[in-house]
């Protein structure tokens, strides 16, 4: 082949099919917090459907179960762990600190 006719060729994909988040006897709802949490990012943010490879109606339904766990307090907001552990180490760090006179 031609070098010209050879960039035109796309590579072969392997043809794997993955299989999907969530199965047939998963229920979506606020109270399955194993099936939620896999679906939100370590900040606390809901993760697209793209990421999650999830249907529209599945990704609507995560969504809505999300948030109402969010409203009933089964799930923070944002996970604000690592702010609280730096906001703590600066504290302890800059009470050490004296001044040389």
């Amino acid at each position: 082949m031609d070098k010209s006719k050879r960039l035109f060729l796309k590579p072969k994909r392997s043809l794997r099919r993955r299989l999907p988040p969530i199965g047939s006897g998963d229920r979506i709802d606020y109270r399955n917090m194993s099936l939620i949490s896999r679906f939100i990012s370590e900040q606390g943010k809901i993760l697209s459907r793209r990421v999650n490879r999830l249907t529209l109606k599945q990704q609507r339904l995560i969504t809505i179960a999300i948030k109402q766990a969010r409203i009933l307090s089964s799930l923070p907001f944002l996970n604000n762990e690592r702010q609280f552990e730096k906001n703590e180490l600066v504290a302890r760090t800059t009470g050490l600190r004296t001044r040389k006179k």
